[in-house]
């Protein structure tokens, strides 16, 4: 069993930057491979980004590329996404999971094994 919880989401204008954090406990965190979702009101919960066990491999959703980092610290067992350049349409609860799998797979939700509750980011224009 992995707890997660994540912080660091809020209220921001657009152009503005937050960095969430996701902080583990119950396992080991360098076991697993580390994603972020998002899911905004009727739609899709959608892939975000996603960090190997090590953090020297990364993957990102087109939508952020450029724009937003993923990296984790696993002698704190916690896993950041540092997002700038925020959009109106990067309002969404913010998720973070874990998955004992890395590859092109990481960015399928059904990979992960554990979830944590969110934490809401909302970009105002």
């Amino acid at each position: 069993q992995v707890q997660l919880v994540e912080s660091g989401g809020g209220l921001v204008q657009a152009g503005g930057s937050l960095r969430l954090s996701c902080v583990a406990s119950g396992r080991t965190f360098s076991d697993y491979a580390m994603g972020w979702f998002r899911q905004a009101p009727g739609k899709e919960r959608e892939f975000v980004a996603g960090i190997n066990w090590s953090g020297g491999s990364t993957y990102y959703a087109d939508s952020v590329k450029g724009r937003f980092t993923i990296s984790r610290d696993n002698a704190k067992d916690t896993l950041y996404l540092q997002m700038n350049s925020l959009k109106p349409e990067d309002t969404a609860l913010y998720y973070c999971a874990v998955s004992r799998i890395w590859g092109p797979v990481a960015s399928r939700g059904s990979m992960y094994d554990y979830w944590g509750q969110g934490t809401q980011v909302t970009v105002s224009s």
